[in-house]
């Protein structure tokens, strides 16, 4: 089910992604809040569609203003504990990795996720992207489930 919000200009395209954050300092005292903070926060969403002949709106945050768009939650994917992972199950992701350059880091600490939630999985992906895992961990990759 898709939302109506009002996002940055910039990022006003059909399939862009991106994790909502909720409200920035500059938001305070802004006439479209109610229009604008209305996603949950550190949610993973893509735009569906922009709202045909809708105004930019001047925007505190977002240099080129604002525009209203479609936006529904997506899922993500990420590796967790191989142990207990298949569809259906509810699994964790298994925590912070200083490997940054590791093909799998950006599976093991996903945007909008959070890395001590619990989270059912809704399909299993396969081996995540690398070759040896540096912290030892048996890994699967996945992808979770978005609750709406």
């Amino acid at each position: 089910m898709s939302t109506v919000t009002l996002l940055g200009t910039r990022l006003a395209e059909p399939g862009t992604e991106f994790v909502y954050h909720g409200e920035a300092d500059a938001c305070e005292g802004c006439p479209y809040r109610s229009q604008c903070l209305n996603l949950s926060e550190e949610t993973k969403y893509r735009v569906t569609s922009i709202r045909e002949n809708a105004q930019t709106l001047e925007c505190g945050v977002h240099d080129g203003g604002v525009r209203a768009v479609e936006v529904e939650p997506v899922s993500v994917t990420a590796n967790v504990r191989k142990k207990g992972a298949y569809a259906g199950s509810t699994n964790s992701l298994p925590g912070s990795c200083p490997y940054v350059e590791c093909p799998s880091h950006e599976y093991c600490e996903p945007d909008g996720v959070d890395l001590d939630g619990e989270y059912r999985i809704r399909e299993i992906v396969g081996d995540p992207p690398h070759d040896v895992c540096h912290l030892n961990r048996s890994l699967q990759q996945v992808e979770l489930e978005v609750e709406d």
